[in-house]
């Protein structure tokens, strides 16, 4: 069984001050101890990157790329995915959810893919079960 991680619940994993992060870490190693994969997307870890740096600096980019990254299964989005993302966007019609959260959304469907270590509500309104669960 497999969940897939987002870049709220890196974050969090992250950036011990961070609301949230001893409920991800418990629930992200809960995941690795029962040998769950974790899906990712190259747009999460963009993502991930560009706000660890904006706000922390280089030192947490380091740690993903270095310990965290090598522990999931990364989807390299192609133009497809893309642009099924851009519409379900599109479709959306609503300023909160990001490309990123539809790309994400996207790979979920394309994948069976079920749960998601995230603290993003998007990830629960379309139907998906979101790891910690005491933050739904």
């Amino acid at each position: 069984m497999s969940a897939f991680i987002d870049t709220s619940a890196l974050y969090a994993l992250l950036v011990r001050t961070e609301d949230g992060h001893r409920a991800v870490m418990s629930a992200f190693e809960t995941l690795l101890e029962n040998g769950r994969t974790l899906h990712t997307t190259s747009y999460v870890l963009v993502e991930t990157v560009a706000l660890l740096q904006h706000r922390i600096g280089l030192e947490p980019v380091r740690d993903l790329e270095e310990h965290l990254v090598p522990l999931f299964s990364v989807e390299w989005i192609a133009a497809p995915v893309h642009q099924r993302a851009t519409q379900r966007l599109l479709r959306a019609n609503r300023r909160g959810l990001s490309l990123v959260d539809c790309v994400s959304l996207e790979v979920m469907a394309a994948r069976g893919l079920r749960d998601a270590l995230a603290l993003d509500r998007h990830f629960a309104e379309a139907g998906h079960r979101l790891l910690p669960a005491e933050r739904i």
